[in-house]
């Protein structure tokens, strides 16, 4: 199943996929009239960037984020993993992901067969699957429930019992500063 929905993303559509925390309305985040059709249907705060999935620190390269050697040590440490982390991306072109906030968050997922999805899909942005402020779909008949026919496809691997990901920011010296979550299991 996961090597047909691949080119479904990499065209621009959007389904209902399990990632290493929560299931996740996904779709590419390289395509403005994907990220904007997922704030839509997530009735999602228009203003609110939302986290990137991507393969490996050299996706970063996409985006034209520029890594210090001090964050680049912090993020060798915690990718893959549970954490996203959020860096400076001032480039216009992709106001429609950083919608004014100049920085967008990424997370390489702890899943080995996710990192190889995303080889092929390229970088995908990955809300939780539930409507702004609802309680986020555990299963894929939750998902639906929200959903329902409005997704490309669903992507079904049971129960998800995870805790949304850890946020980070990292400055230029490889500071960190907690957005949401703990940091207690990562180091």
């Amino acid at each position: 199943m996961k090597k047909e929905i691949a080119p479904v993303l990499r065209e621009g559509g959007i389904g209902i996929l399990p990632t290493d925390t929560l299931y996740g309305v996904v779709g590419s985040a390289l395509k403005k009239e994907t990220v904007e059709k997922i704030y839509r249907l997530r009735r999602r705060n228009m203003k609110k960037p939302m986290i990137i999935l991507i393969n490996s620190l050299s996706d970063l390269d996409i985006f034209d984020i520029e890594t210090s050697r001090s964050q680049k040590r912090v993020l060798k440490k915690i990718w893959p993993g549970k954490v996203s982390v959020v860096l400076k991306c001032e480039k216009p072109e992709f106001e429609y992901l950083h919608r004014g906030e100049n920085s967008l968050a990424f997370r390489v997922p702890a899943e080995e067969w996710l990192q190889k999805f995303l080889q092929k899909t390229g970088p995908l942005v990955a809300p939780s699957a539930n409507f702004e402020g609802e309680k986020p779909a555990k299963t894929k008949e939750e998902a639906k429930r929200y959903f329902g026919a409005s997704v490309d496809f669903y992507v079904d691997l049971g129960e998800l019992s995870s805790e949304p990901s850890t946020i980070i920011g990292l400055d230029e010296d490889g500071g960190i500063s907690i957005l949401r979550g703990r940091l207690d299991n990562v180091f």
